[in-house]
């Protein structure tokens, strides 16, 4: 019943397509910013393994905390809005409502799909790190196999973003991997 009632929300509400926006987006600044966080790890010359882990770990947190404060903050007010526009509409409190119930529920869902977003591709992004530094894996440079999952979660998430927007999937993966790898060589260079 509660998963009914939650898509019944997501419909009134129209709020999919926002959360899958905010999901990539998010996601996206989230392996970008880790992406620059380890390179400038990498070119600053060897560094305490431990270091970056917690540096990546504090980051991703912190990606995640204002992903879903600052998305409830505006999305309360979007939504209180958008409900009071539509009681002037109809002339009556809607105080019981679907409507009133998403304008309460879904800023929280999108709010917690905005910062899941950065969190949960940081952990997967920062998990060679964890390997390597355990043992349990012997990589030579671990900061590049963590990159790697960077750069792949970057091109997944444009991938994603064609298959939505009807373009050329492959096509789009590039454009976002183009992107991520401009970033490295301005930190490449800045670093040199």
């Amino acid at each position: 019943m509660a998963l009914n009632r939650l898509k019944l929300l997501l419909e009134i509400s129209g709020s999919e397509a926002i959360m899958r926006r905010y999901f990539v987006v998010n996601g996206f600044d989230g392996a970008l910013t880790l992406l620059g966080l380890l390179m400038g790890f990498h070119v600053s010359g060897q560094v305490d393994l431990s270091v970056v882990i917690t540096s990546c770990l504090a980051t991703a947190l912190a990606l995640g905390m204002s992903g879903i404060s600052s998305a409830y903050i505006s999305e309360v007010a979007e939504r209180r809005n958008s409900l009071a526009q539509l009681e002037r509409a109809m002339v009556s409190s809607l105080d019981e409502s679907h409507h009133a119930r998403a304008a309460t529920w879904i800023p929280w869902l999108v709010a917690l799909v905005n910062g899941i977003a950065p969190l949960l591709l940081g952990l997967l992004i920062i998990t060679p790190l964890w390997l390597g530094n355990s043992g349990l894996v012997s990589w030579e440079d671990p900061l590049l196999v963590a990159m790697g999952v960077a750069l792949g979660i970057v091109f997944l998430l444009g991938v994603f973003l064609g298959r939505i927007g009807g373009t050329f999937w492959l096509w789009s993966g590039l454009q976002a991997m183009a992107v991520a790898l401009a970033t490295l060589a301005l930190i490449q260079w800045l670093g040199a």
